[in-house]
């Protein structure tokens, strides 16, 4: 029964994306995996507002869970709107971010293989330097 129920979904999504010339480059399991570590990390209820918003504190934990593969991308590259995007998140001030690019991608080799809970908390670390 899981398996027709993905199966329906993947088509149906597929569908809807092939519409609007939209790809995906996640598989299904990588999007429920994501989706389930932020919400099974907590009680669910400590992330969202009353009316289905991320709370201001965990923004930049959802964007890098969501969006990790592309952002160890901009790590390696030391640029992109990936780092750009958690960088703002973090605090890092526009006139800062070159600085807070290198200083990610210095610490690029130790990111690799890491989870989104680890690699956020090592960006943490680096914006501090960086943050106003």
């Amino acid at each position: 029964m899981r398996t027709l129920i993905k199966s329906v979904v993947i088509a149906g999504a597929s569908m809807m994306l092939g519409l609007t010339g939209c790809t995906l480059k996640a598989t299904l399991n990588q999007t429920t995996d994501t989706t389930s570590n932020i919400t099974g990390t907590t009680s669910g209820a400590a992330w969202w507002s009353e009316d289905g918003q991320i709370k201001p504190d965990f923004k930049a934990a959802a964007f890098v869970s969501f969006n990790q593969e592309n952002l160890q991308q901009d790590l390696a590259a030391g640029r992109g709107e990936y780092l750009a995007s958690v960088g703002r998140l973090l605090g890092v001030p526009g006139d800062r971010q070159s600085a807070f690019f290198s200083a990610a991608q210095a610490g690029y080799a130790e990111t690799v293989g890491k989870d989104s809970t680890s690699l956020l908390a090592q960006l943490r670390d680096i914006s501090k330097a960086f943050a106003r």
